[in-house]
């Protein structure tokens, strides 16, 4: 028997995907179709998306000249005739496939009379220059892009359209506030606020930077990217760090926006993990031009995930509805549909809103007891302790985005709620609702404890709990005090995530606070005790948004 070679290096890891359902091989081979007008081993739906692009428009690979002279990947799709036409830019997600992700939707602006050139973000894939995270490289390289594709139109450009999944996204936005020849934005799956994709109510979100770390792990970071990254792992330096994810945040530069009211549509999903929904709640409810907000059940990129692919979909045709109304003049019938759109869990009911505010139609207020309770009346002077260090079956979810694929399938993650150990989590109960609870909009806890050490955190949760004792995750946040001073009243006043979710008849509503999960940095030490109590002059209490 021959020995075993222990001096070969170890096989390299798969790479790891934000979007894991998008296909190299696919894409790559509808893109080669593209060029060709070969579609052997394409579906009969791409290749004859193919053979009517290649009808009317003609497709070609070249490099954009980026700031600082850095070569970025590129595809144009363009028409050769000299009629004026409106011009989308696509900036690429995070990740190694670059402007291959956007192959198929291309094609179909494309199609339908849109010029497009779709290009692969600095330090990505084919794409020189390191990556900046929607710095003022990405921003003067989306400027340029467009400079590239306007050169190379036959005829003259009517209007400009930014659109992007993901990091091409918030790109997108910046671009937008920065570019006066900007006249609509899509982003998809976006943020508003990268301040608080790192640091949720002053918590660090470890597991999305570890992945964003991981995606990327192909990628040619700049020192400043890596170090920013590195500093919410290792808790170093919060300050500098949201002085850099200030100026790389649409809501920095909102007034912009709002000054030219460009329009601008945003979709996400509830159960977002990569950037979550509040953040990007706040971007949209303080842009005083055209908008719109989808939201679905999911995780990040996945309720947009099917159209990428060539399938049906309504985020990305209400994307085309958008640019034709904005960018065309065409009467889609988008702008009287309301600002709002939210896919309610789990019935799937879509459910169109004038705006924002108008989904919550008044708020019930319940207050945490002292058994266990959650109830109308304040109840004064109890103690629940909690043990920080130890994990409980109450978390955000399994995973970083897959969790999302299985939630939009019909299988959410199923909760033992009768397994959290209330040594090491604080546990609050409605009775059984006696009709169907619609909550719509966010909700609020506000609750004291007392923490033994400085610098204290924990996670909060809304569970829906069936009678045989299973629960369903509704929403959740995390909350992070980093005063000084040891053995203090702690008063957290916090906004849990944006739901849309109806609370079955016969069910219970369930309030888990726990203090350790592995989505979130932990500031506890370990064997720490945090007391949750409710003083007579602030009592702890739970506001829910309720739907009409």
């Amino acid at each position: 028997m021959a020995s075993a070679d222990f001096t070969r290096s170890p096989a390299p890891l798969p790479p790891v995907s934000l979007y894991p359902e998008l296909d190299a091989a696919a894409l790559t081979a509808y893109a080669a179709a593209l060029e060709t007008g070969e579609a052997r081993g394409l579906s009969p739906a791409r290749a004859a998306e193919v053979e009517e692009f290649r009808s009317v428009a003609v497709f070609s690979r070249g490099k954009v000249t980026g700031a600082d002279g850095d070569l970025l990947d590129a595809a144009l799709w363009r028409h050769t005739g000299p009629e004026p036409r409106a011009v989308i830019v696509m900036p690429s997600p995070w990740t190694d496939l670059g402007w291959l992700s956007y192959a198929v939707q291309a094609t179909l602006f494309a199609a339908r009379g849109y010029d497009v050139l779709a290009y692969t973000v600095r330090g990505f894939a084919g794409s020189l220059g390191e990556v900046d995270v929607a710095g003022p490289l990405d921003v003067a390289d989306g400027s340029r892009a467009l400079d590239h594709l306007i050169e190379r139109c036959a005829g003259q450009v009517t209007r400009v359209g930014f659109l992007g999944a993901s990091y091409g996204s918030g790109i997108s936005q910046l671009v937008a506030a920065h570019d006066t020849r900007v006249d609509a934005v899509v982003a998809l799956s976006t943020w508003g606020d990268l301040g608080e994709v790192f640091y949720e109510n002053s918590t660090r979100r470890t597991a999305a930077v570890r992945a964003l770390l991981d995606a990327a792990a192909r990628a040619r970071l700049s020192p400043q990217t890596r170090s920013v990254f590195e500093n919410v792992l290792t808790d170093r330096d919060v300050q500098g760090t949201l002085r850099w994810a200030e100026k790389r945040s649409p809501f920095s530069h909102v007034k912009e926006l709002n000054r030219r009211q460009v329009p601008v549509f945003f979709s996400h999903a509830w159960h977002e993990t990569l950037f979550p929904g509040n953040q990007t709640l706040k971007m949209f409810n303080e842009l005083t031009g055209p908008k719109r907000l989808d939201y679905s059940i999911g995780d990040h990129c996945g309720p947009e995930m099917s159209g990428l692919l060539g399938l049906p979909n309504r985020i990305w045709t209400d994307a085309h509805r958008w640019f034709d109304q904005h960018l065309r003049g065409i009467g889609t019938g988008i702008a009287d549909e309301g600002q709002v759109t939210g896919e309610v869990m789990w019935s799937r009911a879509l459910e169109p809103r004038p705006g924002w505010h108008s989904l919550t139609e008044g708020i019930r207020r319940l207050y945490l007891g002292s058994g266990g309770e959650l109830a109308g009346r304040p109840e004064a002077g109890w103690s629940t302790p909690v043990l920080c260090g130890v994990d409980t079956p109450a978390a955000v979810a399994d995973a970083i985005v897959r969790a999302g694929y299985a939630e939009m399938a019909g299988r959410p993650k199923r909760y033992p709620a009768r397994d959290i150990d209330r040594t090491v989590a604080a546990v609050w109960a409605t009775p059984p609702v006696e009709e169907t609870t619609r909550l719509r909009g966010t909700p609020r806890l506000r609750v004291t404890y007392r923490a033994a050490n400085p610098g204290s955190s924990f996670v909060a949760y809304l569970f829906d709990q069936a009678p045989d004792g299973s629960a369903h995750i509704v929403t959740h946040a995390p909350y992070t005090d980093r005063g000084p001073e040891p053995d203090r009243l702690v008063g957290a006043d916090l906004e849990l995530q944006a739901t849309a979710y109806d609370i079955p008849r016969g069910h219970r509503l369930l309030l888990v606070l726990d203090a350790l999960d592995p989505f979130y940095g932990d500031a506890n030490l370990p064997r720490a005790t945090l007391a949750f109590t409710s003083p007579e002059a602030t009592p702890s209490c739970l506001e829910l948004p309720l739907g009409g």
